[in-house]
């Protein structure tokens, strides 16, 4: 195969590799009633005039399958940790008792777990444009090598294998996808 077609399809394979780890990422946020300290990933506190990640200012555990626990590093900072997890919408009331905050994992009803698999359906889609997106510019740039000389033979090949690659990304958002409804549906 050509070195130039190549090029392109290891540029193809890493770019759809970062989108199903993106998607991957994503989906973890979506919390499926067990506690996690990844559900506070995304979360930033104000920590002397600059934004912060929560996990850089405390230590994040989980005591159990339904309680996070934050221990802020400094004491001062344990009401803008309160507000940023309030301000952050994820369904969580923190409760302060002044050195540590506790969040409590309320249980799923169904009517929520079926709003969260939409949520997790609405990740995976976003995950295949992007995959589908990387496929049309792959397919495109080897296009454009026929001017440098590539043949119409070598054009088709590499446009083979970037299908065969976007087919073969596209089974790994469906598997995460799959394992992330099965996660929230199981009471």
């Amino acid at each position: 195969m050509n070195e130039l077609i190549s090029l392109e399809l290891d540029d193809c394979k890493s770019s759809m590799g970062k989108a199903v780890a993106h998607t991957e990422s994503e989906l973890t946020k979506i919390r499926a009633g067990k506690a996690s300290p990844s559900m506070l990933d995304g979360i930033a506190v104000d920590y002397y005039g600059s934004m912060t990640p929560i996990g850089q200012v405390s230590s994040i555990n989980t005591t159990d399958a339904r309680t996070i626990v934050i221990q802020p590093w400094e004491k001062n900072i344990i009401s803008a940790i309160e507000k940023a997890i309030i301000d952050s919408n994820i369904g969580l009331n923190p409760q302060n008792d002044g050195s540590i905050i506790r969040l409590a994992v309320p249980p799923l009803t169904e009517e929520r777990r079926r709003d969260l698999v939409k949520k997790v359906k609405e990740e995976a889609e976003k995950g295949r444009v992007a995959i589908r997106n990387i496929r049309k510019d792959a397919n495109e740039s080897i296009k454009k090598l026929k001017n440098d000389g590539v043949s119409e033979d070598e054009i088709k090949t590499g446009e083979a294998e970037v299908q065969k690659l976007t087919d073969s990304y596209i089974v790994k958002v469906d598997q995460l996808t799959e394992l992330k409804e099965k996660d929230i549906m199981t009471v």
